[in-house]
């Protein structure tokens, strides 16, 4: 069975929108009838792969955001509201791994206070930041749909970046608060737990039950599938993990 997946009049946000699966989800939505605001900290890249994805006649914004700052996180909201007139879709994409982004090599032990703060602020804080820009406009239109990334590492654990660890984790307390609040309301919220995915690299070194890492791709098309009302509409609250059996305790 082929699942047609249609986002027509429909608003998407999405975070870390200049690479990765942020910009793969941004492309599948607009090519599937969404308009779509894709953030990022990266200006030059992000406004590149919006005016990319308008040049196939499909419609998308870039917009520069650090997603520490509220007051940037609230103008990425607003801008959606006022541009295209509501937001339907929040795909909580952007993130990584402290010791890897800052370049970090010393134990946990030693680790600079402030590279622990920045992983909090970006992996837990920025994903709070814009469902609380967001949620409000979803509530009011009874309409919405929010997707969190966890990550293997929050299930697994990560000694070597506990931060990230702790963040990712998280987002399963995030999804289901936000599903109870907006159980009959219209607004529903599920957790995406990624294991390894070739997004850059490194990933196909970690080890899974399948023997390979995830294409971007085979995540992003159920995170449309999770998104869409016609085929997704009756899960929210719920996490679910794609690791290729990572986490299998036989393996």
């Amino acid at each position: 069975m082929i699942i047609e997946l249609d986002f027509t009049g429909q608003v998407a946000i999405c975070t870390g929108g200049a690479s990765g699966m942020g910009l793969l989800a941004g492309q599948k939505l607009a090519a599937s009838g969404a308009s779509v605001v894709l953030a990022d900290i990266d200006e030059e890249a992000v406004m590149r792969e919006a005016e990319a994805i308008r040049k196939h006649g499909f419609e998308a914004t870039g917009v520069a955001c650090d997603v520490r700052d509220f007051a940037q996180v609230d103008a990425v909201a607003k801008l959606a509201i006022e541009k295209y007139g509501k937001i339907d879709i929040l795909i909580n994409a952007c993130g990584g791994a402290s010791s890897r982004m800052r370049n970090c090599k010393d134990a946990f032990r030693d680790r600079d206070p402030e590279i622990i703060a920045w992983g909090l602020d970006v992996n837990l804080k920025g994903t709070l930041f814009f469902i609380r820009a967001c949620i409000g406009n979803m509530l009011d239109n009874k309409h919405g749909v929010i997707i969190n990334f966890g990550s293997v590492s929050g299930e697994e654990g990560s000694p070597g970046c506990m931060d990230y660890a702790a963040a990712k984790s998280a987002m399963h307390g995030i999804t289901k608060s936000i599903a109870t609040l907006g159980a009959g309301k219209g607004v529903r919220s599920c957790c995406i737990v990624p294991g390894p995915v070739l997004t850059r690299p490194g990933m196909a070194g970690m080890k899974t039950a399948i023997g390979r890492a995830a294409e971007p791709w085979e995540l992003v098309d159920f995170i449309l599938y999770l998104c869409d009302d016609k085929h997704g509409g009756f899960i929210t609250g719920s996490s679910h993990l794609l690791d290729g059996g990572r986490l299998l305790a036989q393996f």
